[in-house]
């Protein structure tokens, strides 16, 4: 079956502000400005990045409950039919709690990776989730795993490690960082996909089903993200955290206060944290939008090829990005493995591409079997 414009529209919207989160919050990365102490300093507030982009989410909440008032005020029954709005809208949103406090973890120990380690590393990682998705499915949700995924698994096991083997033999002397850095990066990224499959087999129990709006579901795991990771700054303040996990002002764990004052005085800086907050919001309604309109497949597809969008930006304008032949075979293992566990082959794709093309023809030439007919009701 080939896909509608708003599906196609869809999956290009989730790849380009996927690509656009990722690039921004390791820009803001990168970008130094003067702090609290005085001093020009790089912008390290991963938990800070964390809150920006629960904001992000958050806004999709706002922008739902005003498309429904519109919606709603036109009384003739726009709100259940849009593909924005429509859906099971009465439901505690409670129920998004735990998958919110996993994703407000994952992130906040994501972004430390970060910036720790390569924005294609980074992207390539997280690739690792499959891994642990399936085997705490296997175990909690009483699902029996399939010979191709476990072949799945296995080829994105050797590509995380060849990628894992690149950042340790990497030429380091470019980077802010060193090799333990960059490995304990990897590490902590590979640990938030744990978090990550956990939440994701909560919400396969617990939420599958449910037909929750997608602006809807992302915005109330963005409000309880967002108010939650907002009053930790608190106690992260106080909690002292040396290097490599942080290097702000006081060696602080978080230090919201100096982040606000280096956004002040860089406007590239708050750029690249207002291109954090929209991006995540139009990703996150895509991605939900492109699970429940196609599949998760096509959602798993969608984001390997987000991964190559984020490489070649990152080889042309980060510096201590270097290409390794090497990075890319483990980038095809992974593809491999992702593709195998989702069930797609090239068999399946050839019959996917036939079924697409057949579809296009088909309504081909029922437009010009309409076309002819109505010349010929208009011939004398």
């Amino acid at each position: 079956m080939a896909w509608t414009r708003y599906q196609t529209f869809l999956a290009f919207l989730m790849v380009l502000t996927g690509s656009i989160n990722t690039i921004s919050t390791k820009w803001a990365d990168y970008i130094k400005s003067v702090g609290r102490n005085g001093t020009e300093e790089k912008f390290d507030h991963p938990f800070f990045q964390a809150c920006t982009m629960f904001l992000g989410e958050l806004s999709c909440l706002l922008f739902f409950k005003i498309l429904y008032r519109v919606y709603s005020s036109r009384a003739d029954g726009t709100e259940d039919v849009s593909e924005l709005t429509k859906g099971n809208r009465n439901f505690n949103p409670f129920i998004l709690f735990i998958p919110a406090m996993c994703d407000m973890t994952a992130t906040s120990i994501m972004y430390i990776g970060l910036n720790l380690t390569f924005a294609s590393s980074f992207q390539m990682f997280r690739g690792s989730v499959i891994v642990f998705v399936g085997l705490l499915s296997s175990a909690f949700l009483n699902r029996t795993l399939v010979k191709r995924e476990f072949l799945g698994i296995f080829f994105v096991i050797i590509g995380l490690a060849v990628v894992g083997v690149v950042d340790f033999i990497s030429d380091d002397s470019s980077s802010d960082h060193n090799k333990n850095d960059i490995i304990t990066g990897d590490m902590l990224i590979i640990i938030a996909q744990i978090i990550q499959a956990i939440q994701m087999v909560v919400e396969e129990k617990f939420v599958t089903g449910l037909n929750i709006p997608p602006l809807q579901a992302v915005g109330w795991e963005g409000v309880f993200g967002f108010v939650t990771l907002a009053f930790l700054q608190i106690p992260f303040y106080y909690i002292r955290a040396g290097p490599p996990l942080t290097q702000n002002p006081g060696d602080r764990l978080e230090d919201a206060i100096d982040a606000f004052i280096q956004i002040g005085h860089s406007w590239k800086l708050l750029l690249s944290i207002l291109g954090t907050i929209i991006s995540i919001a139009f990703f996150n309604f895509a991605g939900i939008s492109v699970t429940k309109e196609m599949s998760a497949t096509t959602r798993m597809v969608l984001d390997s090829v987000r991964t190559i969008v984020i490489w070649i930006f990152s080889l042309m304008f980060f510096s201590d990005q270097v290409f390794h032949w090497l990075q890319l075979l483990g980038f095809l293992f992974l593809i491999i493995g992702t593709c195998l566990y989702n069930g797609v082959t090239f068999v399946s794709t050839y019959l996917m591409i036939r079924t697409a093309i057949r579809g296009r023809n088909r309504e081909r030439l029922d437009d010009e079997s309409i076309i002819n007919t109505n010349a010929d009701d208009t011939e004398p």
